[in-house]
């Protein structure tokens, strides 16, 4: 039996060709990247360890909330509307969905 993180990459891999967006979250940090499957490169990243976020005083839900915008306002500036959502071994709840939400108001269509 496949685990959860190995089911969800092999149907975000074979539904679509659209370029994947990786979530990652461990106990204190939130971790979103742009992968182009096809060549094996990030495009994009963002994550709360980045400077500008770890000098604020910000709740861990915040904290993914600004990330998603983050990450999408990158995508989007480099000509990529949509993409494939890769939650990984994580359910959609809590902090992913968060991230997803703000994703999305700002424009990315997953």
């Amino acid at each position: 039996m496949k685990d959860r993180k190995q089911k969800v990459r092999y149907k975000v891999k074979k539904v679509s060709n659209r370029k994947r967006l990786t979530v990652f979250r461990s106990n204190n940090h939130i971790y979103a990247q742009l992968i182009d499957d096809a060549k094996g490169i990030t495009l994009a990243s963002s994550s709360s360890v980045e400077k500008t976020l770890k000098e604020k005083n910000l709740s861990k839900k915040e904290v993914a909330e600004i990330v998603g915008k983050n990450i999408a306002k990158k995508i989007i500036s480099k000509g990529i509307e949509k993409v494939a959502f890769d939650r990984g071994k994580y359910k959609y709840h809590g902090l992913i969905k968060i991230l997803a939400d703000a994703a999305r108001v700002e424009g990315l269509n997953f």
